[in-house]
């Protein structure tokens, strides 16, 4: 049985709401732990914030990468690029809370 087209507009519309919601509680979560690591006071370009939180997010997944498919070069994996993103990241939860 097919359902009409209104249904699944709404439908639609009620799972972009709880993804909001969802999104909203991640970005709360991760605020407040870059808040109590003390990296709201670090001074860092939103690109290369994002960027230490990729590679960040890349070590945490064993090497697997994210899944937005964002920045990434071959060189990330190296141990010294892990140790820069955990020194620089703390600034993305800054961003995270304007």
């Amino acid at each position: 049985m097919k359902k009409p087209s209104a249904k699944i507009r709404d439908e639609i519309a009620k799972l972009q709401e709880q993804l909001k919601i969802a999104e909203t509680r991640e970005a709360e979560r991760i605020g407040r732990i870059a808040l109590k690591a003390g990296l709201g006071e670090i001074e860092i370009d939103e690109a290369e914030f994002q960027a230490a939180f990729e590679q960040l997010t890349k070590r945490f997944r064993g090497g697997q990468g994210g899944t937005t498919g964002g920045k990434r070069g071959a060189g990330d994996s190296s141990g010294a690029t892990s140790t820069t993103a955990v020194e620089s990241g703390p600034n993305a939860g800054r961003a995270g809370e304007a």
